[in-house]
């Protein structure tokens, strides 16, 4: 979601010397490229632009509300549920992924407001923001991505070959693979402390000491931003989304292969003498013996990777356009088109883990008898 926000090499960055404004959001102007994109940044003026942009941090605000209850109950659930089955403990690191993003959405959507409105504070909120909340949002949301696409991933496997895969998916498995995911896609986050960081200057306009960011100019430290940049911001998530979507059609082509099929045998009296005749090991019997219990979990795991792939489209339509314009960034030509596209990505990510609970409720019957109990709706 977020990238550098600071100017490159300089200490001294507040708006407020820089541009002889009283509003740092207004300093934010487009200027450059004669393109699609600057025309669209251009449209906007000051006042509109203001009030998108706090049109975009309180409704992120209120859904990071409901994320941060919906998954706490999500969590307590889970718990309750225990983790014998390897499908419980993947559910609750999404869980607790979702809730640690709202949470942090939810810091950094305090700090742009203080920016926003040159509260004076002993910390540059704006710039500071970026390394205490905006680093580990964008690379926790790549580890949700993988989650997700590792429970599409399992639950497709478990239907095309469940014989095989049975045997690997237990629990002790399921769970180092979560902490690799974890390791894999945030681990990455500490790479940005190479070239970012955490200063004390003296700032004339509020005649104190702040804390403030600086950026390191190396040669070095910036080819290796921008790969990794590249790699873990841009490609992995890339690839994690084409899993899910890839996944997700699987799963439901096969879904409707085996209820059509399930279908055949049950009209015909004969198919059904012979499906018990047919050896466990036959690919077809695998299929036709899957219980409702799976196939509602497997329902359950289609209509997640629904909602993760239509709540992720504005990130991946962001993600192309950093790759495809090299100036659509936080400290580009294009500051204000990136900041309401960083907006609009977060709420669809944010509302993804707030509405997985109702899909929970909605088609798992152990989850909906343990959240009654819970909020004391079954006494």
């Amino acid at each position: 979601m977020y990238e550098q926000s600071t100017k490159e090499g300089s200490i001294n960055r507040y708006p407020a010397l820089d541009q002889m404004t009283d509003n740092p959001v207004h300093s934010w102007e487009d200027h450059g490229k004669d393109s699609m994109l600057t025309l669209v940044s251009g449209i906007l003026s000051n006042e509109q632009f203001d009030i998108i942009f706090l049109f975009l941090i309180f409704t992120s605000q209120l859904i990071n509300i409901c994320a941060i209850i919906a998954n706490s109950l999500n969590i307590a659930v889970f718990i309750k549920l225990g983790f014998s089955e390897p499908s419980n403990i993947s559910l609750t690191a999404l869980a607790i992924c979702d809730f640690i993003l709202a949470v942090l959405l939810t810091w950094n959507n305090l700090c742009f407001l203080l920016a926003h409105y040159n509260v004076r504070l002993p910390f540059d909120s704006a710039n500071v923001t970026v390394l205490t909340g905006g680093v580990q949002w964008m690379f926790l949301s790549r580890t949700v991505a993988w989650i997700t696409a590792f429970i599409s991933f399992e639950r497709c496997l478990c239907i095309l070959v469940p014989l095989k895969v049975r045997r690997l998916m237990t629990p002790r498995g399921t769970f180092v693979t979560i902490l690799t995911i974890i390791l894999f896609t945030f681990g990455p986050s500490f790479f940005h402390y190479i070239r970012h960081k955490f200063v004390w200057v003296f700032n004339p306009y509020l005649n104190i000491t702040i804390l403030d960011t600086i950026a390191i100019n190396s040669e070095y430290a910036i080819l290796f931003e921008k790969i990794y940049l590249a790699i873990f911001g841009v490609i992995q998530p890339l690839f994690a989304f084409s899993i899910v979507l890839i996944c997700t059609v699987l799963l439901v082509l096969q879904l409707r292969k085996i209820s059509s099929w399930r279908m055949s045998v049950t009209s015909d009296k004969s198919q059904r003498v012979q499906l018990e005749e047919i050896p466990a090991a036959s690919s077809s019997a695998a299929e036709a013996r899957i219980s409702q219990k799976d196939k509602r979990l497997v329902r359950k795991v289609v209509a997640i990777a629904i909602i993760f792939i239509l709540s992720y489209i504005p990130t991946v339509i962001m993600l192309v356009l950093i790759v495809v314009f090299d100036d659509f960034n936080s400290s580009g030509v294009y500051r204000r088109l990136f900041l309401i596209s960083s907006y609009v990505t977060s709420l669809g990510q944010n509302f993804s883990g707030t509405v997985n609970i109702f899909v929970y409720y909605k088609m798992a019957s152990k989850f909906r008898s343990v959240f009654r109990r819970l909020i004391r709706l079954d006494r």
